[in-house]
């Protein structure tokens, strides 16, 4: 028998056995000849860079770097490989309270963006806001960076600074030094307006926020509410399911999104909503994100409201978390269509009513919610 033959053997019987001590044996079953031999390619690279490199390395460190790569040649930001430090640190964040500084942070145009800061966290005190480029994390470049692994250098013990470059329009760079603190997210606040206008700001959608909601939205009917302006900026998104809960408070009976998957299968989530109760505007920004575009997009295409601001973010894919030997692959699995079946990913929502805000000066009025009452005035 050639050793070409004994090698390409001994690596077939190194993959079944991985799989099966791994949970994946079953996928020997979707396995071609073409996946074999680039099995086989991936394992000879390993080896000849095992024992040609001029310094030891160890498998784990090879295998890890692999898998990144692979996931990375996918080309999508939201698409990453956690080894097991990072992927403890994204449960962490899950659980609701992390160390850091208060930004949710995403891709646009292959740069490190600021897609939102989050209420009363250090980075919004600090002044930064959505929009603006993290060119820098304690002085590294981050135009080779991947989304998640600059998270991970955001974030840090409680206490502990951290600095971040910002590049804000066609302004010089500026350092931002930053305290992480222990941030704790409150998603729902809300108030009564002038004319019985009802109020209502979400900052993102965790698990606890289509409850909160409904119990603030409550709280406004018994004072009488008469109209409600639902404020959406800066807010990055969050869980699927609360984004419905929301938006089934506006949206008439029938499709708030569908996610479809690559097969074509279809998911859709619906509103069991009688009928309209309330005028209603939705304010979005640049800000507003994934599942705060759920809510936008099902409200614009069913006009059971009106959308006031600007141009939202255009995150409109899913993300599930597989795990891999005690760190895990968040992979897109399925895309978001709103009732109109418009995918927004890559693309946004525009508003029906444009508010841009002048970046050049202090704002000592909010110009794009005195548009929104402005414009729900006129339907009460």
């Amino acid at each position: 028998m050639s050793r070409r033959k004994v090698i390409a053997g001994a690596v077939l019987l190194v993959l079944i056995t991985f799989l099966a001590t791994t949970g994946g044996f079953l996928y020997l079953l979707n396995v071609n000849a073409a996946d074999l031999a680039g099995t086989w390619r991936v394992f000879h690279a390993m080896q000849i860079v095992k024992n040609k490199y001029v310094e030891a390395v160890s498998t784990d460190t090879l295998v890890a770097g692999a898998i990144k790569g692979m996931v990375a040649s996918l080309g999508d930001p939201h698409s990453i490989y956690m080894d097991p430090k990072m992927y403890k640190d994204f449960m962490i964040e899950t659980e609701g309270t992390f160390g850091g500084v208060g930004i949710v942070v995403g891709v646009k145009d292959k740069m490190l963006m600021v897609v939102s800061p989050i209420e009363g966290t250090p980075g919004e005190q600090a002044g930064i806001k959505s929009g603006d480029l993290i060119v820098k994390i304690d002085g590294q470049d981050t135009k080779e960076m991947l989304l998640d692994e600059a998270v991970n250098k955001i974030r840090g013990p409680e206490g502990s600074q951290v600095v971040l470059t910002i590049r804000r329009g066609n302004a010089a760079e500026q350092d931002y030094t930053l305290t992480r603190s222990n941030i704790q997210i409150k998603t729902v606040a809300g108030k009564m307006l002038p004319d019985q206008i009802g109020y209502i700001r979400i900052s993102m959608f965790n698990e606890n926020t289509g409850n909160n909601f409904v119990q603030k939205y409550q709280e406004l009917e018994q004072q009488g509410m008469k109209a409600v302006i639902l404020d959406l900026r800066d807010n990055p998104g969050g869980l699927l399911t609360e984004s419905v809960k929301v938006a089934s408070k506006f949206v008439p009976e029938g499709p708030v999104v569908s996610v479809v998957d690559r097969q074509g299968n279809r998911e859709t989530h619906n509103s069991d909503l009688t009928a309209i109760k309330y005028p209603a505007v939705v304010l979005v920004n640049g800000g507003s994100a994934s599942a705060s575009e759920i809510v936008a997009g099902a409200v614009q295409d069913t006009g059971a409201g009106t959308l006031v601001g600007t141009k939202t973010y255009g995150k409109g894919s899913v993300q599930t978390l597989l795990r891999l030997n005690g760190g895990g692959i968040k992979l897109t699995i399925a895309k978001y269509l709103t009732p109109a079946d418009r995918s927004i990913n890559g693309v946004g929502i525009e508003p029906d009513v444009k508010v841009e805000l002048p970046e050049d000066k202090v704002q000592t009025t909010d110009l794009q919610l005195e548009k929104a009452i402005e414009v729900i005035k006129s339907k009460m």
